[in-house]
């Protein structure tokens, strides 16, 4: 290694095909492993590339310090008073902290504190070079990858989640010798399996993603090929006149199982068109790993986009070979779906009784007529039709019996909704099918039906309500029946459905409903408060603060859409000038009212009033309740917290000039009403005191 301070360092574990679902994953953990290990350190690079091909992880770290820094090491000791007896002996506990150091009592130093004489050990430590540090941290790295199963090859004990052949570490050209995973490392990688099997020699860190590329027919970079792919597929399907349909998480799995991306375009026959595209799609991609072709209408074409590992000599046969592979997958699709279509959707439903939805909560029959009940109640609070709400519900877990759900379980309701509609059901009742499990996932929209709602609401709210009756609600990361998930989605049907619903009594509706299965009332306030919490990352994801949202949920309110108009009313607020000010005198009122034994007046007595600011202050607290009491009955609380504002100036005032606490006992409690009726005031929103 030369004189420079700075080279760059490679580490490359090669193994056999590496989990394809897992691939990013151990990627991300490998460099951010190895990334830490090296700050520990106090070696850190100016940047961190990270490599992920199937049958390698890598990570280049460029400009990395060839040696750490020498370093001066202090600990310090006990207190010299409690290291030396009276005759000047040390004592166990000096002797046991030098003895950890190294040396004796006698060789430790001493410094002055604040605090009194306290002894030290110092010494200056020489730095390490890098290369003698990287076998370390790799293989401590190595091992604390996420996986949850690993195994072993050969006769060795060693462990890794696939077996492993080779080992690269280069500090710049040079080799750093050690041992990971029981491999002698080396500068030798390997190429494509098929187009480069044989051993590359790496000639430096730097060079080793283009000799991969140029020598090895390898695009190491995770992003890079994922782009390629993408790109590729993207061309093929505009030349047959479409759009390729990519989900990230179809791109993400064909990333890693291919090394050199290679698009092979084929077709399908159109007859196969007749079936609904989500089943071809869901084959397509589930399990084929191809990619549609939708037209710009986002309409199915008869043509798929495959990626192939290996550059064939004769593509149009690799083509026929896909071809010849989907075929019998869709011919079974289209046999689901006509023999589907022979039964309708209403006659599965007695069969749902045999389905057990949870040993204490009955089958899913029993299910779904809580649920139809419930919906049947929340559709009448909202002004929805309650016969198709109703309805929507009794039909809406049926399509679990078909032969299409059966086989693909991902179209569960998708299904429904293409067999509803060919029953010739409402058009609303058909959606709901669909929209009931919406929304599914972290940014997924909300049902746009108004049935779809209901069916969506009533489900949720018999799940988190029954499961928590029967004290089975989520612990730690714990959560097999998706409580956490299901309560936000509920959350957000109402906030972003702009539905005046009264969460309160929605549960306590739904416990009626398993009043033959479980005693739910007593569930009820857990629930709801397990409900309510999901708020506070709701609202974190738009900016708002935990402060905010715990401002306005001190008060219980139990209309979801309530909340989130004062929620959004206190945010607003708190950018404004006075919001600071007006914020410490809640909190200053709070506390307060809180040491006051005594009742407090229910009215404040005006000829009690002696000082200028305190008649102010009431003066301007009578003005605001006109203002405001209207506002805050038809929920406009940004407006009647921005008319609040103007209390600021007296409110300091007040607390400027005026002893609250008077000797006087008239007098003080007189003014600790008019402090109740001025924290009141913002009571009708939110308790300012705890922002």
């Amino acid at each position: 290694m030369s004189d420079t301070a700075n080279a760059n360092l490679l580490i490359e574990i090669g193994t056999e095909e590496l989990p394809p679902k897992a691939l990013k994953k151990l990627s991300e953990a490998f460099t951010s492993g190895v990334v830490a290990g090296l700050k520990e350190a106090s070696l850190e690079a100016e940047e961190v590339i990270s490599y992920a091909a199937p049958r390698r992880l890598a990570v280049l770290l460029k400009n990395i310090p060839v040696k750490q820094e020498d370093q001066s090491v202090e600990r310090k000791g006990p207190a010299k008073k409690a290291a030396f007896d009276a005759d000047g002996n040390p004592t166990k506990a000096v002797e046991g902290f030098a003895r950890s150091c190294g040396v004796t009592a006698f060789d430790l130093e001493e410094i002055e504190t604040p605090k009194g004489i306290w002894l030290v050990f110092r010494q200056d430590v020489a730095g390490k070079a890098t290369s003698e540090l990287v076998p370390e941290i790799v293989n401590k790295t190595l091992a604390k990858l996420p996986i949850p199963k690993r195994m072993r090859w050969g006769s060795s004990d060693i462990e890794f989640v696939r077996p492993v052949h080779w080992i690269v570490m280069m500090l710049g050209s040079d080799v750093i010798d050690g041992e990971v995973l029981g491999i002698q490392s080396g500068k030798q990688t390997f190429g494509h399996r098929f187009h480069h099997p044989e051993a590359i020699t790496i000639n430096s860190a730097e060079s080793y993603a283009q000799q991969l590329h140029d020598e090895g027919h390898v695009i190491a970079s995770f992003e890079d090929r994922r782009a390629e792919v993408r790109k590729q597929a993207e061309e093929s399907a505009q030349k047959l006149g479409g759009v390729a349909h990519i989900e990230d998480g179809l791109l993400d799995e064909v990333t890693a199982l291919i090394e050199l991306p290679i698009a092979v375009s084929g077709s399908f026959g159109e007859e196969f068109l007749e079936v609904p595209q989500e089943c071809l799609i869901t084959s397509m991609q589930d399990h084929q790993k191809y990619f549609p072709v939708v037209d710009s209408n986002g309409t199915l074409m008869p043509y798929f986009i495959t990626t192939s590992n290996i550059k064939s000599s004769n593509p149009a046969a690799v083509s026929q070979g896909n071809e010849r592979v989907i075929r019998p997958r869709f011919a079974d699709a289209k046999f689901f779906w006509d023999q589907d279509l022979k039964v309708k959707l209403e006659s599965r439903r007695d069969a749902t009784k045999k389905i057990v939805f949870q040993q204490k909560l009955g089958t899913l029959y029993e299910k779904t007529d809580r649920v139809s009940k419930l919906a049947g109640y929340i559709a009448g609070e909202i002004g929805a039709d309650q016969q198709l709400a109703m309805r929507a519900a009794e039909l809406s877990k049926c399509d679990l019996l078909s032969n299409m759900v059966q086989e693909f379980a991902e179209l569960q309701g998708i299904m429904g909704s293409y067999y509803a509609k060919h029953d010739g059901e409402d058009a609303g009742v058909a959606a709901a099918m669909q929209e009931q499990y919406q929304p599914g996932f972290a940014g997924d929209v909300i049902p746009a039906g108004e049935v779809g709602k209901v069916l969506s609401l009533a489900d949720r709210t018999d799940t988190l309500m029954g499961i928590f009756a029967i004290d089975m609600k989520p612990t730690g990361s714990k959560d097999p029946f998706s409580l956490r998930r299901a309560a936000l989605g509920l959350l957000r049907i109402i906030i972003e459905g702009d539905l005046n619903l009264d969460l309160k009594s929605m549960l306590t509706e739904a416990a009626k409903g398993l009043s033959d299965k479980v005693d739910a009332t007593p569930a009820i306030d857990d629930t709801f408060a397990f409900i309510m919490e999901r708020l506070k990352a709701y609202y974190q994801d738009q900016g708002i603060s935990a402060d905010t949202v715990n401002a306005v949920a001190s008060l219980s309110p139990s209309h979801p859409l309530d909340f989130d108009q004062r929620v959004k009313a206190v945010a607003e607020f708190a950018k404004m000038p006075e919001s600071e000010s007006l914020a410490a005198a809640n909190k200053r009122i709070s506390n307060i009212l809180k040491k006051v034994e005594t009742e407090i007046p229910a009215e404040v007595d005006q000829s009690l009033l002696n000082e200028p600011q305190e008649k102010a202050l009431f003066d301007a607290i009578s003005a605001q309740q006109m203002i405001v009491q209207p506002l805050f009955a038809n929920g406009d609380y940004s407006e009647a917290l921005s008319s609040l504002a103007v209390l600021r100036e007296d409110v300091d005032n007040f607390f400027d000039n005026i002893m609250v606490m008077d000797d006087n006992e008239a007098l003080k409690n007189n003014r600790l009403a008019l402090l109740s009726q001025l924290r009141n005031l913002f009571l009708d929103v939110a308790d300012l005191s705890r922002l």
